[in-house]
């Protein structure tokens, strides 16, 4: 009973920190500047295409996520990139969003 307790206790305490995060995490270090061939768009495979830029994604590691044309949701939309927070000793990412 009382390792179950403690594992309860345990799941719990994760899940109350990772919802203080907007994307479930922190991570300790900053994201490394972007590399220089970031702001590659080249050209749009159509009229309606909007350029998203990169990102670094942390997966126990920094790992550059290229960027990609897309077609927005809706006529007019304008994407708000998404960026990593310095806040509370760490750093968390706040998801992009279409405006």
């Amino acid at each position: 009973m009382r390792h179950y307790l403690a594992v309860a206790g345990l799941a719990l305490g994760l899940m109350a920190s990772a919802a203080c995060a907007p994307h479930g995490y922190m991570v300790r270090m900053a994201p490394p500047p972007p590399p220089p061939y970031a702001r590659y768009m080249g050209r749009a495979p159509g009229p309606r295409y909007v350029w998203m830029d990169g990102r670094w994604a942390w997966r126990g590691r920094w790992v550059w996520v290229p960027g990609r044309w897309v077609v927005p949701p809706r006529q007019r939309a304008v994407w708000v990139p998404g960026y990593w927070a310095n806040r509370h000793h760490g750093w968390f990412w706040v998801e992009g969003r279409w405006r």
